[in-house]
């Protein structure tokens, strides 16, 4: 299947901006810097295009494991180009590729169905479900794919029309997906935008637009909000986490520390949901921190594309900036980097893996939402308010050898996923949803499809 490259369109004349590979810091592509403007036209499409896709559910359906059908071929073209402007490692982006397929497959066979209501009256009354119309989706950078279908794939089977805004700093994988999922779905179904702001504000707040959903963080999260308010549509927000890591007395610490270290530095720290904190037991402090520090020296830092690679560089200049002010404050307030805490030497936005020890609880790189610090604990209950004492929700998990007393504690943390042994894992069939400021409404599952959808109830009157 032939498959259009990114980059300029053809017969494109309009303005572009640069993309940047994070391997080297510098740009290797361009991409469409669509205007405010022109999202009444494409907003206009995808209202014309929503009266037919919403009309038959199993032709959505049929579409939908087609689309599935065509990203897992295209997975040669469009992992290599995710790595190249995002910087995981090739092997991940062709995981994220097979998520985004899967994401679609499952999506394909929900069916909302009707419901019956009886409350003892003569009265027949049913719950059926009618999408909303024309949606749109505001995707960040550190997962374009696979929170693009996050978004689109529910909205699309419950019978929607998206406009899907990706991250400037990540455009082209996303771009080259819309070209691949145009072989499957009808024309406007869906219609990807790139473009540096004013354009995601004007899309959250476009009057034909019906739901806005949302990943990034809690400022934008809350301007999203309020745009999306002018037109009182409904918002999906994402906000991101400060997930910490309660290790219990009896954890065996050899056993747990790769789970654990990955949990934290899978896509080089950059995921939402990943660990950020570890309270571990006093006893276990220097076991905990040699195990994960030993871990850090030894992971293969470099290129995406280089096959060796098992970490890639942070994604653009001013996260690795973000990276920089965290570590050098916590060293300032008497933390010490056990390894790493620092740029190497040569191009890229690398960072070397850190461990940061003895760190103060109100430094930054506790409090905010970057993962470094191995923090003890004197008791249990020390450990569980620390936890909570933070603004975030998204998740947490608990380690230890007695499941039961694991579970009981994880049952204490205020997050919307709690997980033991293991830490952000997450089925296709579940709900995803953070409580304080990690988000509003839930993602995931049937509860992903249900929020793409209004209910419609039908009332008949049994008698003459």
């Amino acid at each position: 299947m032939p498959i259009p490259q990114p980059g300029r369109a053809p017969g494109n004349c309009g303005e572009h901006f640069a993309v940047v590979d994070p391997a080297t810091g510098e740009a290797f592509e361009e991409a469409p810097d669509q205007q405010p403007q022109e999202l009444d036209a494409i907003v206009g499409r995808a209202h014309q295009a929503w009266r037919g896709w919403r009309a038959d559910p199993v032709a959505r359906a049929t579409a939908l494991r087609a689309a599935a059908d065509a990203v897992l071929a295209a997975g040669p073209d469009l992992a290599p180009l995710l790595t190249r402007e995002q910087g995981k490692p090739l092997a991940e982006s062709y995981a994220e590729v097979a998520r985004t397929a899967a994401r679609l497959r499952y999506f394909a066979e929900l069916d909302p169905g009707s419901q019956p209501i009886t409350d003892g009256r003569p009265v027949r009354s049913e719950i059926r479900w009618r999408s909303l119309g024309p949606v749109a989706a505001i995707v960040p950078w550190n997962f374009p794919l696979q929170l693009a279908s996050a978004k689109f794939a529910p909205a699309l089977a419950a019978g929607n029309t998206m406009v899907l805004k990706p991250s400037p700093l990540t455009p082209l994988a996303t771009r080259l997906l819309a070209s691949v999922l145009a072989s499957a779905l009808p024309a406007d179904v869906l219609t990807v935008v790139t473009g540096r702001e004013p354009l995601g504000a004007r899309l959250a707040s476009h009057p034909g637009i019906r739901h806005v959903t949302f990943t990034g963080s809690i400022p934008t999260g809350r301007a999203v909000a309020r745009g999306a308010a002018a037109s009182l549509a409904r918002v999906t927000l994402e906000l991101g986490g400060n997930d910490a890591a309660i290790l219990l007395e009896d954890v065996a610490v050899e056993r747990i520390a790769d789970r654990l270290f990955w949990a934290a530095f899978r896509n080089c720290g950059q995921v939402c949901m990943a660990v950020k904190r570890v309270y571990a037991p006093a006893r276990l402090y220097s076991q905990v921190v040699e195990a994960l520090a030993e871990r850090a020296k030894t992971v293969v830092v470099g290129a995406g594309l280089d096959p060796g690679t098992q970490l890639g560089p942070v994604n653009n200049a001013p996260q690795l900036a973000r990276v920089e002010r965290c570590t050098a404050q916590a060293l300032a307030a008497g933390a010490r980097a056990v390894t790493g805490g620092h740029r190497p030497a040569g191009p890229g936005y690398f960072f070397a893996p850190t461990i940061l020890a003895d760190v103060p609880p109100d430094s930054p790189v506790v409090t905010e939402e970057q993962f470094g610090p191995v923090l003890p604990y004197r008791s249990l209950d020390e450990a569980v308010e620390a936890a909570n004492s933070t603004g975030f929700g998204l998740g947490g998990s608990v380690w230890g050898t007695d499941l039961d007393r694991a579970e009981a504690v994880a049952d204490r943390l205020e997050c919307g996923t709690a997980w033991i042994n293991h830490h952000a894992e997450l089925s296709l069939a579940q709900p995803f949803a953070g409580i304080k400021e990690s988000g509003v409404g839930v993602a995931g599952g049937p509860w992903g499809l249900y929020g793409n959808l209004r209910p419609f109830v039908v009332h008949r009157l049994e008698e003459a």
